[in-house]
């Protein structure tokens, strides 16, 4: 079953809304401060030149760019002065229709038209005309939209002038511009009109209402299917990506909707960049809910249960991919608005290496914690051996281990140089080994030896936890001051305490098999001791 949800689902609502239109605003103002983009980039391509071109008041360029000034501030009356318009005809309004023509169709770079009296003369036109550009005409073929020199000034041709009408029928937004009120027609912040900036707000409540029927169907279908599986973190993945599937649909909706608004060309690609950084943004947010849901999954998985050092690992991995997911999604995002990435790539390329020279130990220690996460040489609570000491492991941390010692002290060792250093771990043991040497007084006769020998063995053969494979009673030595006999017998158990038993046990009934052959130790028998690390017993 999933996960219960957290809140109630007006409060999800809200949330999810008020994210989407925190992105909306984003868009709108990226639109405003956008704006004229079309024609301050040309223009700060021009201040780089070293002399400025003079611009002749009788030029195509001065004429189409008060043509424009004077539409963007209303006065189509004057603006129509700038058209070869017959007599009688409706010089304002065909100036208007023109207007709303070149902002869908072409948005002109009047950077690019002649800034001389007599226009551009290796063109290929005529003589006193040029070219503004080209828009769609009625057969789906583009048309040229024309100026010519008439009278010592610059106008729009008579043909251009002629094919107005039928360009402006072809407008999707037509029906709408002859319909609003003359205030909303005028021109507003970075000439867009004041209609299309009502219109940016209602698309985003349309957007955000169909987006969010759209993400709740989806969610229905996927859940269906999800509801079908054993697994659960399917359904609490669905549940977190509850915002960004609205957001995202959204975005799509808003795409879908944008031609309706009739944006001019710069304005409208813009925007269709900034839906694609925003749906950018909205994929790779979905990708750190997905790690999150990953992270739970493997966090309740066995191996990680039963590994306290993977559990540090899967944690760092978790962070480490949201890292790398919320860079990676950064940096395409702003390479979708247009942004020059290379260079900020080059620079992380850079920085990443100094970074990494200046912290090369801590890098190492970093690699070396990876590393023994990796093998496991050990884990938090096994006691092992490294270098000259033994104890038991307290902590495995990101940058060095601690140990605690048999004298109850603390020993820290980096990472770095613990994974190149030989462990021992004495928690991987199945079983665990003794290893004796009896020494029998000399005038101990061949039968009573034998007898000690069947005796010893016997003894270890009879306990219930002796690995049987492997159980070595032998005489090794005549020696100087005893009669020394190997003993070695590996027993079935890791537990050291359960070992110190099971060893006191078989010793004392070494001595009853002794006496009862009527033999004696040797003189200069000593007490078991352990051997190294390894909880085994020798007796000399």
């Amino acid at each position: 079953m999933p996960r219960p949800l957290l809140g109630s689902e007006l409060t999800r609502g809200h949330r999810g809304c008020s994210i989407y239109f925190v992105s909306l605003w984003f868009l709108v103002l990226s639109t405003f401060a956008y704006g004229n983009v079309g024609v301050s980039a040309p223009k700060a391509a021009a201040a780089t030149e070293t002399i400025a071109p003079l611009v002749a008041e009788d030029s195509p360029r001065a004429a189409v760019q008060a043509y424009l000034d004077l539409c963007r501030a209303g006065d189509y009356a004057s603006a129509s002065l700038y058209l070869n318009a017959a007599p009688g005809a409706d010089a304002a309004g065909l100036a208007r229709r023109l207007k709303a023509v070149l902002d869908r169709h072409l948005w002109v770079d009047v950077e690019v038209l002649s800034a001389e009296s007599q226009g551009h003369a290796n063109d290929g036109l005529p003589a006193g005309t040029d070219e503004v550009g080209r828009v769609p005409g009625p057969s789906g073929r583009e048309e040229p939209v024309r100026v010519m020199q008439l009278d010592g000034r610059w106008v729009f041709s008579h043909g251009t002038v002629a094919r107005i009408d039928a360009w402006y029928e072809q407008l999707g937004d037509r029906w709408l511009r002859e319909r609003l009120p003359e205030v909303l027609l005028r021109s507003g912040p970075k000439t867009l009109l004041w209609w299309q900036w009502v219109a940016l707000l209602l698309l985003a409540g349309a957007s955000w209402g169909l987006g969010r029927a759209l993400a709740w169907l989806s969610r229905s279908v996927l859940g269906r299917a999800f509801d079908r599986t054993t697994a659960t973190w399917d359904n609490i993945l669905l549940e977190r990506l509850r915002a960004p599937m609205t957001l995202g649909w959204s975005l799509v909706c808003a795409g879908m909707l944008l031609p309706i608004l009739g944006l001019y060309q710069p304005a409208h690609q813009f925007v269709l960049a900034t839906l694609g950084a925003l749906g950018v943004a909205v994929l790779f947010w979905g990708l750190l809910r997905a790690v999150d849901v990953g992270g739970s999954a493997l966090a309740s998985s066995t191996w990680v249960l039963e590994s306290p050092s993977a559990r540090s690992m899967l944690s760092l991995g978790v962070r480490v991919s949201k890292v790398a997911v919320f860079g990676i999604g950064a940096i395409t995002a702003f390479a979708q608005l247009g942004y020059p990435v290379t260079s900020l790539l080059a620079g992380l390329g850079l920085g990443g290496l100094a970074l990494a020279l200046a912290a090369q130990k801590t890098v190492e220690h970093f690699f070396g914690s990876v590393s023994l996460a990796v093998d496991q040489p050990f884990r938090v609570g096994d006691f092992v051996k490294v270098q000259d000491f033994v104890g038991t492991v307290e902590a495995i941390g990101l940058r060095s281990t601690r140990f605690r010692t048999l004298d109850r002290t603390i020993i820290s060792i980096p990472n770095g140089t613990l994974a190149d250093q030989r462990l021992e771990t004495f928690a991987a043991r199945d079983r665990l080994r003794l290893a004796s040497t009896i020494g029998i007084e000399h005038g101990t006769s061949v039968a009573q030896m034998q007898q000690i020998l069947a005796g010893l063995e016997q003894v270890l053969r009879a306990h219930p936890k002796i690995w049987p494979d492997a159980v070595v009673v032998s005489l090794k030595e005549l020696g100087v001051a005893s009669l020394d006999i190997e003993i070695m017998a590996w027993f079935q158990t890791a537990d050291g305490a359960e070992f110190q038993l099971i060893r006191q046990e078989i010793l004392l009934q070494f001595m009853q098999v002794v006496e009862g052959a009527g033999a004696s130790f040797a003189a200069s028998t000593r007490a078991a001791r352990p051997v190294g690390a390894s909880a085994s017993a020798t007796i000399l």
